[in-house]
């Protein structure tokens, strides 16, 4: 565990130095921005949430951002947030919900690692993804979330790893930039932690294909 620790010390003193010092504009592929990410997929339709207030910006420090509540056929909502980053250079790096959301009055009670089967939009084909799942909750409220970064085609569940990939794709292709998404559904009597966990699942499973066109390879 020493070791391991001292590595990742490593590591984050490197990205510092490097994103604090790298001036060369980075070189990222042109893509659709993630506001226009569709409002109904499979069967899901969508509505856009509140927009985040100049405060709550300037704290993500994010470039492009999507938040909107999804039903399917009436059921319960999912809510989802979709935060891109151009670059993580000057400071505006990617914030963990287990970080934000305390601020917003929510406590983390679970957390585990769930894999999902999805379709990769890009390769066309099925593949297993590695997201966060957490439970919450705000007095008697409660929710699922279900969270992952998604980096130059890869989807990361640790922000360990997160921060040494960033570095690793500045080395090798100049490039920072990456996403955060998350994804909130109701847990209650009408929704327990099962179906609430299945109702989740399905909304990534649609989502996922959609966001090749939205996040650079």
């Amino acid at each position: 565990m020493q070791v391991r620790a001292i590595i990742l010390t490593c590591c984050l003193l490197t990205t510092a130095w490097y994103l604090g010092h790298a001036q060369t504009a980075e070189a990222v592929p042109a893509h659709a921005q993630v506001e226009l990410l569709p409002l109904a997929f499979d069967g899901w339709a969508g509505r856009n949430a509140s927009p985040f207030s100049p405060q709550i910006l300037a704290i993500l420090g994010v470039d492009h951002y999507v938040t909107r509540n999804y039903w399917h056929q009436g059921g319960q909502p999912v809510g989802l947030y979709v935060g891109f980053y151009e670059s993580q250079r000057q400071g505006d790096t990617m914030h963990s919900p287990l970080n934000c959301l305390p601020g917003a009055g929510w406590i983390p009670t679970s957390k585990s690692a769930l894999t999902i089967r999805a379709l990769d939009g890009a390769q066309k084909a099925p593949r297993d993804i590695v997201v966060n799942r957490v439970v919450i909750e705000r007095g008697l409220d409660r929710q699922l979330v279900l969270y992952w970064y998604q980096t130059h085609g890869r989807v990361i569940a640790s922000e360990y790893w997160g921060k040494i990939y960033t570095v690793v794709d500045a080395l090798r292709y100049n490039r920072t930039d990456a996403a955060m998404i998350r994804v909130m559904t109701p847990l209650n009597d009408q929704s327990p932690e099962q179906a609430a966990e299945a109702r989740a699942v399905q909304f990534v499973q649609a989502l996922f294909p959609q966001l090749s066109q939205y996040l650079p390879e």
